[in-house]
């Protein structure tokens, strides 16, 4: 059974929005995931895509789940070895007292942690430890977890591994692991450059000088090492992929395994407690969310993207194709736009696909429902009894995301003219 290529888009639009809506609320008990599914099963039974249709969409994304979770896994083990904590203390201790230099101390912690480990790391995992951190010593919380959030989505556009958005990618631009990493280094430290500007002045009175002083203790702090050497194995592991012939998938999983079976074998982590770390419901959600986005996509959704993109590599070019991707993100959320988006921008290079991930990466930060992991954020910081005002979050995201994003896309340009 079919139905008109304009109903069938309609509804899988309305199931868009639905799901998306679901999912901004953020309710409990993995609702975002069951409406995910239940409207993906709705639309294969009104015909607006086929069973066939759904399976190649779930079968596209299993790898891109399968690394996700093994990297939520290996997250998940350096949190029990104690590596976040540990860097809470650095961080403390750098900070010399000086609040200024404990965000200098949580932009490098941001970035390193949002490369390595993903973005979901600085958000869940990280962002805690940074409130506890500054409010220990008598800092005003807020400039260091906004840039928590806005490194997130911005410090993201590094490595494959650092966003769900750059797995889907990824494996679209037809890059190795070591040159994408290549191109997208001065973009992230384009962004990451702004973000710092922007930040230190908005944030100005909460990063002054405090009145009141204190002894700061200086008893050394060491990272645990086994996470940390897991950890540089896993990124070297990465970075070799494509010379080694593995798919980073199973460097992923490796990683995790090397995390995980020590705490199963010594049983003081249950499968069931880890089965919970690679977090199903998302996965679930994300491997719906993918049927959906196939639905409205093979209905006129993706042509009609495909014709107001344009498809060359010159910078006039990456700079629209940057912008509109970040528009859509902002309407749709990044990671359908990015579901969107790629396949749009594939055939003309791996340049377009890299310009649309400035887009979806950094645009996100313009607006709460623009990414997830924002939307998680919110959730973390209302857990400290701390709300984060909309119209202070929007100021700072039109300051940040129209020069972020044109810096990253001119550096994106400058890193294809030289290193192609």
């Amino acid at each position: 059974m079919s139905i008109p290529d304009g109903l069938a888009l309609g509804l899988a639009l309305i199931g868009l929005a639905l799901t998306l809506a679901v999912a901004v609320a953020q309710p409990p008990w993995g609702a975002d995931a069951l409406v995910a599914v239940a409207v993906s099963c709705a639309l294969i039974a009104v015909g607006a895509i086929s069973l066939s249709r759904a399976r190649d969409a779930v079968d596209g994304l299993g790898s891109t789940v399968g690394f996700l979770a093994a990297l939520l896994l290996l997250a998940d083990g350096c949190r029990r070895q104690g590596l976040f904590e540990a860097l809470g203390e650095l961080m403390g201790r750098g900070s010399r007292d000086r609040p200024t230099r404990m965000l200098a101390l949580v932009f490098a912690v941001s970035v390193a942690v949002t490369a390595v480990l993903g973005l979901d790391s600085t958000i869940v995992l990280l962002t805690p430890i940074v409130f506890t951190t500054a409010t220990r010593l008598r800092m005003r919380p807020k400039p260091h977890v906004y840039a928590c959030a806005h490194l997130a989505n911005s410090a993201s556009l590094l490595l494959p591994v650092s966003n769900l958005t750059n797995l889907l990618a990824y494996h679209a631009s037809g890059l190795s692991f070591s040159h994408f990493a290549i191109l997208m280094a001065l973009p992230t430290a384009g962004a990451t450059a702004v973000e710092w500007v922007v930040l230190t002045r908005f944030f100005a009175a909460e990063l002054s000088p405090k009145s009141e002083s204190r002894e700061v203790e200086t008893a050394s702090t060491k990272l645990p090492r086994y996470p940390v050497a897991v950890l540089a194995a896993t990124l070297v592991g990465f970075l070799l992929s494509s010379v080694l012939g593995i798919g980073p998938v199973w460097i992923a999983a490796a990683g995790a395994a090397a995390m995980t079976l020590p705490a199963l074998l010594r049983r003081s982590e249950s499968p069931r407690r880890l089965l919970q770390a690679i977090q199903p419901p998302f996965l679930v959600f994300v491997l719906g969310l993918g049927v959906i986005v196939a639905a409205a996509s093979d209905n006129g959704l993706a042509s009609g993207v495909h014709d107001v993109l344009p498809h060359g590599a010159s910078l006039p070019d990456l700079l629209l194709i940057a912008v509109l991707s970040a528009v859509l993100a902002n309407l749709l959320n990044n990671l359908p736009a990015t579901l969107i988006l790629v396949p749009a921008v594939a055939s003309a290079g791996h340049g377009p696909v890299l310009a649309a991930l400035v887009g979806v990466n950094v645009g996100p930060n313009l607006t709460y429902v623009g990414s997830l992991a924002t939307l998680l954020w919110r959730r973390i910081l209302r857990a400290q009894d701390t709300e984060i005002n909309l119209g202070e979050f929007l100021k700072l995201g039109a300051l940040t995301v129209p020069i972020a994003l044109l810096a990253s896309t001119l550096l994106l340009w400058c890193s294809i003219e030289v290193f192609g």
